[in-house]
């Protein structure tokens, strides 16, 4: 039996791209003057926990993830063509919707941060 929609694959990238954004937010009950530094441990240096991964990283990850889709799309198809037994249209079809979406979402991302690019550059000194 095949699983068409592999839900549990889906959900689990939804949530760590979920926890991925809640990183940088602000828990919740703290306010702006609850983040000011104490004056007591002024003089004491805290290393950070976690290493949070920088805006790169995280766009090589998703342009990589879009890749992997892509390609998975693409040997489907080209199995299905080939007549490989186990794969169907149907996954065919599905596989191809997410990469095609998976890519339409990539390049909206794309224009989104080439136009704040462009925004910052014409911002007057």
């Amino acid at each position: 039996m095949t699983d068409r929609v592999d839900i549990n694959r889906l959900l689990g990238d939804m949530r760590s791209m979920k926890m991925q954004t809640q990183a940088f937010q602000r828990p919740q009950g703290l306010a702006v003057g609850d983040m000011a530094p104490n004056r007591a441990l002024s003089g004491l240096q805290v290393e950070p926990t976690n290493k949070m991964p920088s805006f790169g990283d995280l766009m090589t990850k998703a342009i990589s993830n879009v890749n992997d889709v892509q390609q998975k799309s693409s040997s489907m198809a080209d199995a299905y063509e080939k007549g490989i037994a186990g794969v169907d249209i149907t996954d065919v079809m599905i596989a191809s919707q997410k990469a095609s979406v998976s890519f339409q979402a990539m390049v909206q991302v794309r224009n989104k941060l080439v136009d704040a690019y462009k925004d910052v550059m014409n911002m007057p000194i």
